[in-house]
């Protein structure tokens, strides 16, 4: 009998541990389970998380020390571990490839650069991929290959293809750092080099790819802060609310279909509401974790603009409330479908 809840008392501290951490980081071992991860390193890890956690697909972005000998590292040693500064993704492979990691990963560096990464020097500021099984290592080779015969750089990419090893959580005080302190994160990016250099070189081919500069000419500084920056608009101040017009909302920077106003109803919450989407396809849902909640966030997924939350209050046939920003949305009336290109939508007002 002793010998029995010995054992139990053994398997419960283990499975405790598991999963006390794996939500050290953000992710469950369920969600964990269903997600691939990919490490990489591009000097300082603040600078590296924003433009991973932007992209539909991707869960989780957590800043960590890796590739070193020591264990448990701090922000005060990792570097006389040997460690250096990385961001480790977890992503659904069914939304977002390996390969378009790579793609936005290598227009984050200087992959010519052996000895840190802009103003940060040092071996714990180099860049690196860290590839976790043997797919990630092929595609990882067969990228760089193509990167370096675009002949971009004078000089030649030395970022290393490494096998990931294990990977430390950084300190909260680091994750999330360009939310948390927005003005000192600006502050110190633009004085370390970094963006003015990569649009030196990439110009608006990087834009595009993180969709900055091209989407902040076209959107108006409402729409780009709801869309870019996950903003979110006064509710009964924004123009859809209370439209009672039939029609379909498409996304502001894409176009993408998105809700009806079949499925549109009064929330009484002052932001337009829908039981559920016009094409489930285009919508994907994130986790988000600001203000100290557990919320649903929706994004589109062509733009991976920002559009809202979901919520489980809403009314019969679904139990559901998108709850959306008007600044996300462009409605085009049932009149102007054909018109727009959006003729396969009319026959759902003709029933």
């Amino acid at each position: 009998m002793e010998n029995r809840v010995l054992f139990y008392l053994v398997l419960f501290s283990v499975f405790f541990f598991v999963y006390s951490f794996a939500l050290a980081d953000g992710v469950s071992p369920e969600k964990r389970s269903k997600l691939a991860q990919a490490t990489f390193a591009g000097g300082c890890f603040w600078c590296m998380e924003k433009p991973f956690e932007q992209l539909a697909g991707v869960e989780k972005v957590v800043s960590g020390y890796t590739d070193g000998t020591s264990t448990n590292p701090t922000y005060e040693n990792y570097g006389a571990g040997g460690h250096i500064e990385a961001v480790q993704i977890y992503y659904d492979p069914d939304i977002i490839s390996y390969e378009k990691l790579l793609h936005v990963f290598w227009r984050q560096i200087d992959p010519t650069d052996a000895g840190g990464q802009f103003v940060d020097r040092g071996r714990e500021y180099t860049s690196a991929i860290f590839y976790h099984d043997d797919e990630q290592k092929k595609l990882a080779e067969e990228s760089k290959k193509e990167f370096a015969a675009q002949e971009i750089f004078s000089k030649p990419i030395v970022t290393p293809i490494l096998a990931a090893s294990t990977f430390y959580s950084a300190e909260e005080y680091h994750q999330d750092y360009y939310k948390k302190n927005p003005l000192r994160y600006k502050y110190y990016r633009y004085g370390s080099g970094r963006d003015k250099f990569l649009d030196n070189v990439w110009g608006e081919d990087r834009e595009k790819t993180m969709g900055f500069s091209e989407r902040k000419k076209k959107l108006t500084p409402l729409q780009y802060k709801i869309t870019q920056e996950e903003g979110t608009e006064p509710p009964f101040k924004n123009e859809y609310w209370d439209n009672k017009r039939a029609g379909i909302y498409v996304d502001i920077v894409s176009g993408e279909p998105l809700f009806s106003s079949l499925d549109k109803f009064v929330s009484g919450t002052g932001w337009p509401s829908f039981t559920r989407p016009l094409v489930s396809k285009n919508i994907v849902e994130k986790k988000d974790r600001k203000f100290f909640v557990v919320r649903t966030e929706v994004r589109s997924r062509q733009a991976d603009s920002h559009l809202g939350h979901v919520f489980d209050d809403g009314p019969p046939p679904t139990g559901l409330r998108y709850c959306l920003n008007s600044a996300a949305l462009r409605f085009i009336p049932v009149e102007d479908l054909e018109k727009d290109g959006y003729g396969q939508f009319v026959d759902l007002f003709r029933k």
